[in-house]
């Protein structure tokens, strides 16, 4: 069982921690349970929250010892510094191969251990600026939706920390298990963090999403650009532009993510050779399919089957 520890502190915002526990804590009809989940905090006892209640904590930080997953779920004031007990924690975790995972401004919280000096991170977009001036050897990337480095992770506005958690556990225990978590939280199962996060989906009913159900449909045949455009009756360059008002990406790199996103799925539920899933998918031939899956996942579809084969 994976163990997931959050560790909480006053004033702890509530949203932020709802999207951990509603990812890796909450026990639902149907759904394996794969991960062990607990909060803890510096002092125990109870503490306050942005919601105006105050919530009892029994366990301190020592627990993050037996921890496989550290997530920091909002680091208000974003001013505040680190105890010396808290850094020591953080960073014992984190050289023990635990991975550290925040929400929205927790990312300030390992900004001030050095953990993410060198690295690309992000946080919600009001508060990017300020990370950038007050540590300026983080690379802050303030259009991402998350940005996960394996062992350090880190998601924009409290929202997208829904994205990341999905993320973690497709990682964890691949898509098809994500996916139905997804489902049972009413969220999309496969946002990128590389997503734009400041456009919504297009809303039913509207030209763009008749055309990306469509296109979904379609994911085995040669579509291109110009097919997709063809089927607004737009020209090229004006589908680009809807999509990325409205997606944040351009038409291509959304093909490729469904058709990643539908290999993905594949060596979980069928046992269809590599070469017929490259096919299946749209992306023409094994060498294309593993090059494409590798960049998206770190890893080969055969070693991805291997892991999360669905009996």
């Amino acid at each position: 069982m994976h163990r997931v520890v959050v560790p909480v502190r006053p004033v702890q915002s509530t949203f932020e921690l709802g999207c951990a526990v509603e990812v890796f804590g909450t026990k639902r009809p149907d759904v394996p349970q794969h991960y062990d989940f607990g909060t803890r905090t510096e002092t125990p006892g109870h503490v306050p929250t942005t919601a105006g209640y105050a919530m009892s904590v029994s366990q301190g930080l020592p627990a993050l010892e037996a921890a496989d997953t550290v997530i920091i779920p909002g680091w208000l004031p974003v001013e505040e510094p680190l105890s010396d007990h808290v850094r020591r924690a953080l960073l014992r975790a984190h050289a023990r191969g635990v991975r550290l995972v925040t929400i929205c401004s927790g990312v300030f919280a390992p900004a001030r251990t050095g953990l993410l000096d060198g690295r690309s991170a992000t946080s919600r977009w009001a508060r990017a600026e300020q990370l950038h001036r007050e540590f300026p050897r983080v690379r802050v990337e303030p259009d991402r939706l998350y940005v996960a480095h394996g062992d350090v992770a880190t998601s924009a506005g409290a929202g997208a920390g829904f994205d990341l958690c999905l993320h973690l556990v497709r990682n964890d225990h691949g898509a098809a298990y994500s996916a139905l978590l997804a489902r049972h939280m009413v969220l999309p199962p496969d946002r990128e963090g590389d997503q734009a996060r400041h456009t919504p989906l297009p809303p039913p009913g509207d030209a763009l999403s008749g055309l990306l159900g469509w296109a979904d449909e379609r994911l085995e045949t040669p579509l291109s650009v110009n097919d997709l455009a063809a089927y607004l009756g737009v020209s090229p360059r004006t589908l680009a532009r809807r999509f990325a008002d409205q997606l944040g990406t351009s038409p291509g790199a959304w093909l490729l993510s469904r058709r990643v996103a539908a290999a993905r799925t594949l060596p979980e539920e069928t046992d269809l050779p590599v070469e017929a899933i490259a096919a299946r998918v749209g992306l023409t031939s094994a060498v294309n399919l593993r090059r494409r899956f590798r960049a998206r996942t770190g890893t080969t579809p055969g070693a991805y089957r291997r892991a999360f084969r669905v009996p």
